[in-house]
């Protein structure tokens, strides 16, 4: 395990996930997590591989979206039936339960005001979602959960929800990071490198055949 000053000197090259998160994580010994530098297709012999980007925004330089149509709303643990199935309605291949949206209000960097959620002000009807940590220790917000519905894309809500998240913390964290899978369809990674993200760390999570 990697010291907080190596991984603070270089958060997306140093851990494929959060600094808090790697303190506590075992790796089955069938899996294998290893930085695009260090990995060679030989691998795939033994190993199917998902690919994931990892980007880092320094907080400066915000973009600043504003929609009218759209407001704000702060989530609380009362919502967590309604983000569930946002996140649900949101994807094609990835499903929660409430139980485990509510564990996520029970880890050390959960942090209220970042559960946040998109209303359409004329119907009042939620088009999205965005969920982030906040990690004391290593002073870093990190971007977990951003939704919006497939009938409201196109409108910047994913722009409004992150850049929101951002100067929640802009503030009180020093930087934020984000990550997700390269060859997702809907391409998160061109809104996060929208709203000021960057880098170009890729990460090979491989599981033995």
């Amino acid at each position: 395990m990697i010291t907080l000053t190596e991984y603070l000197n270089n958060p997306c090259g140093t851990l494929s996930i959060p600094y808090w998160k790697a303190k506590n994580i075992v790796i089955p010994p069938d899996m294998k997590i290893l930085h695009d530098k260090d990995f060679s297709v030989d691998t795939l012999l033994n190993y199917t591989d998902e690919k994931y980007f990892r980007l880092f925004h320094n907080l400066n330089g915000i973009p600043k979206i504003t929609n009218d149509d759209f407001e704000i709303v702060t989530a609380t643990r009362k919502d967590i039936k309604e983000i569930v199935q946002i996140i649900n309605n949101s994807y094609t291949d990835i499903s929660v339960n409430k139980e485990l949206i509510k564990g996520c209000t029970k880890t050390p960097v959960y942090k209220e005001e970042l559960w946040i959620m998109v209303k359409e002000k004329a119907m009042g009807i939620y088009a999205g979602c965005g969920i982030a940590d906040f990690d004391a220790e290593a002073k870093e917000l990190i971007l977990e959960w951003i939704q919006v519905l497939p009938q409201y894309r196109g409108k910047n809500i994913g722009k409004l929800i992150v850049t929101e998240l951002l100067c929640r913390m802009k503030d009180i964290a020093d930087f934020a990071t984000v990550s997700g899978k390269v060859d997702n369809m809907t391409n998160p990674e061109a809104l996060y490198r929208k709203c000021g993200f960057a880098g170009d760390d890729v990460w090979h999570i491989l599981h033995r055949k």
